[in-house]
């Protein structure tokens, strides 16, 4: 089974640090990790490319607003189960 994880991120660079490392920590390894992030301007981006390597798929661009952003997401999961995790959480 496949688990997509979604993270919504928008100027939460520490919150998303923190989920990332939860995230790419766990030992379920059938995970897709999957972060949308709404144009954030606070090192946001930085932190996302800094764990690069550990994320499947991940876009930093306006929306409009936290439902938009996990509709995106959804579109982008291609597992048998999606899970948000935002950031922060």
């Amino acid at each position: 089974m496949k688990l997509s994880i979604i993270t919504i991120n928008k100027n939460n660079a520490y919150g998303l640090r923190k989920t990332i490392q939860s995230v790419i920590n766990q030992t379920y390894s059938n995970i897709e990790y999957i972060i949308i992030d709404g144009a954030s301007t606070d090192g946001s981006i930085d932190v996302i490319k800094k764990f690069e390597d550990k994320i499947d798929w991940w876009a930093s661009e306006p929306d409009t607003g936290i439902y938009n952003a996990m509709n995106k997401g959804i579109k982008i999961a291609t597992g048998d189960y999606c899970q948000f995790l935002n950031s922060g959480d």
